[in-house]
């Protein structure tokens, strides 16, 4: 990893783009500098890392960006906000999302939406949208995220960065606030495949705190940036550039796939059939899950306390119904009748079905190819406000990305191009615990173009 910015230098940046991009809630800039002072040494000495606000740290406060944890301050950070740290990291602030990490454009904060630093007109994606917004704003050089559903790839090609969702269990969800937790995973935002794969070797392994960790031992991933991709298979699934994704998009992306062939790849066309459940099978199992997890915010242990309730039913409402979103309330009510009796069988259940026929399809696709490549999303950012209103066609912008976190596989998006000024990402999936060919073959296409030098500019 290059030499890191100072943190003088990085809290510059980050107040000449924040009243246009809106992609901190919270900067911690005394904390900061006197960690700097400190000098920590480790692989990561000295550099600036924005976290994802769901993502609990000592310092300042963790808000999932809702109106009922604005005011908590967790007592305990996350297994990866250790890790920062003993590396040599310096925490500089908490950034922006989507509440609980539900949606894809960052619109549903409580605290308002992130913009895109390439056109503030439109959306920097999400969940994950803070981080990926500041990481190519160059406020900071790298960030955290958390990809449920696409929640670190859909910002990552909207903004035109670098986004890594490892395999499931591969990185801590330890001090993680939950929103499927049998699909959330945290991972990097970089504007480099070899800065991905720096921050992954240092997030990665082990934690006896979470009982979803992977004893799967780490490799050294940084060595796999480099490395030529002659002789390896390429899969690109019809599903991919179907009815729904862009033409332009497509093109693009197919450009991008072109060009990996010129490298020595080999490039097979392959079917993923059940593709097109993806996003059903997804969405009741991630609003199931969510609406377990989010039971315990009830203003007895979490949330407001300042209430007018006379009873306990009175004070569910009044906390609930006024703290959680449109969006948080809709997975609650969606999750809850998936999981009633009576629905469960039919629901939940199938979903779980559908999930293990997906798992297998991958399976079988990686029996024949070493990874498969297409569009990380259907479209370019598109205009902020566009989707609000239309639920289904906000759920849709995750389309491609969703069969990664059902089936537990890792997934890289890295920019390939543009469209009218706004970037466009290539997806690669790879088998169970192996990041190391993602980045092998991310790497390979990164350095073989320019997109990755390409940053924007602060226009008024």
């Amino acid at each position: 990893m290059s030499a890191p910015p100072t943190i003088s230098e990085t809290l510059q940046k980050i107040n000449e783009w924040e009243p246009r991009l809106h992609a901190f809630l919270e900067v911690f800039a005394t904390a900061a500098r006197q960690e700097e002072k400190e000098k920590k040494p480790g692989p990561l000495a000295g550099l600036p890392i924005a976290v994802k606000d769901v993502i609990c740290t000592k310092t300042g406060h963790t808000t999932a960006s809702s109106r009922i944890l604005k005011q908590f301050c967790s007592p305990y950070e996350a297994t990866v906000i250790t890790k920062l740290k003993a590396a040599g990291a310096i925490i500089v602030g908490k950034t922006n999302l989507d509440e609980f990490a539900m949606g894809s454009s960052t619109e549903y904060s409580a605290f308002g939406p992130t913009k895109n630093p390439w056109d503030t007109t439109r959306v920097a994606g999400g969940s994950s949208g803070g981080s990926a917004a500041a990481v190519a704003a160059g406020q900071v050089p790298v960030a955290l995220g958390t990809d449920t559903g696409g929640s670190i790839r859909q910002p990552a090609s909207f903004c035109g960065v670098v986004g890594l969702k490892p395999t499931y269990g591969r990185v801590s969800r330890f001090g993680v606030i939950a929103y499927g937790s049998s699909l959330d995973q945290v991972g990097p935002l970089t504007r480099t495949v070899k800065d991905a794969a720096a921050l992954l070797q240092v997030l990665a392994g082990h934690d006896r705190r979470d009982a979803t960790s992977s004893p799967q031992p780490v490799p050294n991933y940084v060595p796999a940036c480099g490395q030529n991709i002659k002789g390896l298979s390429v899969g690109v699934p019809q599903e991919y550039f179907a009815a729904g994704v862009d033409k332009q998009v497509s093109h693009t992306v197919h450009q991008a796939i072109e060009e990996l062939e010129s490298l020595g790849a080999s490039v097979i066309e392959i079917s993923l059939p059940l593709t097109a459940t993806a996003i059903p099978t997804y969405f009741l199992i991630a609003k199931a899950e969510a609406s377990t997890n989010l039971a315990r915010f009830d203003a007895l242990r979490y949330g407001p306390m300042d209430l007018n309730a006379a009873t306990l039913v009175e004070r569910y409402l009044e906390a609930r119904g006024g703290g959680f979103g449109p969006e948080v309330k809709r997975a609650i009510l969606m999750g809850t009748y998936a999981l009633s009796a009576g629905y469960y069988h039919a629901w939940y259940q199938q979903a779980s079905k559908l999930r293990t026929l997906i798992r297998r399809e991958f399976e079988q696709a990686f029996a024949t190819v070493d990874v498969i490549a297409g569009p990380t999303t259907p479209e370019v950012a598109f205009p902020v406000g566009a989707k609000t209103d239309d639920p289904l066609a906000m759920y849709l912008s995750d389309a491609l990305t969703v069969s990664q976190n059902i089936a537990g596989v890792p997934a890289i998006s890295v920019p390939c191009g543009f469209i009218g000024g706004l970037p466009v990402g290539l997806q690669l999936t790879a088998p169970h615990f192996q990041e190391e060919r993602l980045f092998q073959v991310a790497h390979a296409y990164e350095q073989s173009q320019n997109w990755w030098k390409q940053h924007p500019v602060i226009r008024d």
